[in-house]
């Protein structure tokens, strides 16, 4: 494997089930650490920062350390740094993300932002604050979403997700967020630029174009996509 420049892993479902191991992958990894290629593992979750993401690994077998995983958190940091460097940001999301938003400024109100972050929906987004985020954006404040997750299901039934709050937003005001999260190109060059790997031009013409359009609408081919919340499954403790 001398010729790859490196490989992005996505977990769930390529590495992990449930954060237990699939036959073969954490072998396949090892393999991987031996022949020195690089590689990083992707993920959208919101609620849970890389260094409990790589403890939860390590104990399901794989050799990981919390800088080889790339999330939707870090992915949108790497956004805010190149795109919105030194301004502030109101981030409303679930979890407790601040580390691995390290160097990016954090404003305690949606009045006081420079940028607006939208991550994985909670009991934060209460109509106050969303009506305080939507006066800013009015205002020409940008607006960013980690993911465009709409809903997803626990064991208590279907709940709405941030991508839900991103969409009405998105009406309202007119604005459409731009999204840092996976399947966005800007996260995949987020995690190319970790390994030194350049990314391939993005695709010219209609096809291109229609893939843009879906996403801003939520993408009627995505439904699966949208109700897919592995992140949530990981222990706490």
């Amino acid at each position: 494997m001398s010729d790859i420049g490196g490989l992005l892993l996505d977990i769930d479902g390529v590495l992990a089930v449930s954060w237990e191991p699939l036959p073969g992958a954490v072998q396949a990894m090892a393999s991987l650490r031996a022949d020195g290629t690089p590689f990083r593992l992707i993920t959208n979750t919101t609620t849970h920062t890389r260094r409990d993401l790589a403890a939860t690994l390590r104990e399901a077998g794989f050799e990981v350390d919390g800088d080889e995983i790339v999330t939707a958190v870090t992915a949108t940091a790497s956004y805010l740094q190149e795109h919105h460097a030194g301004r502030r940001a109101f981030v409303l999301t679930d979890g407790a993300p601040g580390e691995d938003l390290a160097g990016v400024p954090i404003a305690g109100t949606p009045q006081e932002a420079d940028v607006i972050v939208i991550g994985g929906a909670s009991d934060a987004f209460t109509y106050r604050t969303m009506n305080g985020i939507f006066r800013r954006l009015m205002e020409g404040v940008p607006l960013v979403g980690m993911h465009r997750n709409l809903y997803w299901k626990t064991s208590q039934g279907w709940e709405l997700d941030g991508g839900a709050y991103i969409a009405g937003l998105e009406e309202a005001t007119g604005t459409r967020a731009v999204i840092c999260g996976k399947p966005a190109r800007t996260y995949f060059e987020a995690a190319l630029a970790l390994l030194g790997v350049a990314a391939a031009p993005p695709p010219q013409g209609g096809h291109g174009r229609r893939r843009r359009d879906e996403r801003h609408r939520g993408g009627a081919g995505r439904r699966h996509d949208r109700r897919a919340r592995p992140d949530r499954q990981v222990p706490r403790g």
